[in-house]
């Protein structure tokens, strides 16, 4: 591997050590922990890095175009304005990556040299595509969550514990497999997300709304864009947020009339004739909906 020597940023010492091949390279990383590579602006079009350690490299604004990146680890890699079309990726460590909107990752190949040619425009989803299409257990995994995950949301601290841990242990009677998130931490910028990808990985979901806090922006955010049922239980004495009507009236398909309960022995009670039975009902129809809605324009 010989890449160009041209270079626009970056340290002109870390690009010549490269220069001398993969094997130089990792030696020197090795020695070298506490060294950021800075590689960036480098022009390493067609370039063999093959198993290359580019941890917490700086790539920025370099052109790897048509680079072969198989088994390379670029964990925590600054890849800001990179140029990673049509490179190699398979078994590629891209975890915590830095990327941009001007990162371009197009045609991406996913699969070895002698394998059928699968290409994606996303290195960091390319290691989930490759295992699903290779792995059967995390198939099994995710047929299992879509067919079985209940998504249990709420402010679970002290005494809303005991409502957790009961209906936690009562779904996973019943075969369901129960998925917590509770909102007794700080707030992050990433709540919505995570919600939002949970709700859609799931059959349907429970949102105790007692002590909302966060919930209810959550669920704004989360029911217009996940055809599933959302079932809202609530405390007897507290009385539902004020944006949940709303939520009723616009999506009445999806969001159940309040569960109102006296005690966690009650809501157990009437889990399966008022919750899991109109839920499971609700997801087929929803099911049915969604594939009819399905249509052909011919042009």
């Amino acid at each position: 591997m010989t890449p160009a020597t041209r270079r626009e940023y970056g340290y002109p010492a870390h690009l010549e050590v490269l220069r001398h091949g993969v094997d130089v390279w990792n030696a020197w990383r090795t020695k070298n922990p506490s060294i950021i590579p800075d590689l960036s602006g480098a022009t390493l079009i067609g370039a063999n890095l093959t198993g290359a350690i580019l941890d917490t490299a700086n790539l920025g604004r370099a052109t790897l175009v048509g680079a072969d990146l198989t088994y390379a680890s670029l964990v925590d890699a600054d890849l800001t304005d990179v140029h990673l079309t049509g490179c190699r990726i398979y078994g590629v460590a891209a975890w915590g990556l830095k990327l941009s909107e001007k990162t371009e990752q197009h045609n991406l190949i996913i699969t070895k040299s002698d394998e059928p040619e699968i290409t994606i425009d996303n290195i960091e989803v390319a290691q989930f595509i490759y295992l699903l299409l290779h792995n059967q257990k995390i198939r099994d995994v995710i047929d299992t969550i879509s067919r079985k995950g209940v998504l249990l949301l709420g402010r679970f601290t002290e005494g809303r514990i005991a409502v957790l841990e009961r209906l936690r242990e009562e779904l996973r009677n019943r075969d369901f497999l129960p998925i917590v998130f509770n909102f007794d931490k700080p707030e992050t910028k990433g709540f919505t997300e995570t919600v939002r990808l949970l709700a859609g990985m799931s059959r349907f979901v429970i949102a105790d709304i007692t002590n909302p806090r966060s919930a209810p922006l959550e669920l704004q955010a989360t029911v217009p864009e996940c055809m599933i049922p959302f079932v809202p239980i609530l405390e007897k004495g507290e009385e539902p947020f004020a944006m949940l009507r709303d939520l009723q009236t616009n999506h009445p398909d999806r969001v159940f009339k309040v569960i109102r309960y006296p005690s966690v022995n009650r809501l157990v009670e009437v889990l399966d004739s008022k919750i899991i039975r109109p839920a499971q009902a609700r997801f087929a129809r929803l099911v049915k909906r969604k594939a009819a809605e399905i249509g052909v324009v011919d042009v």
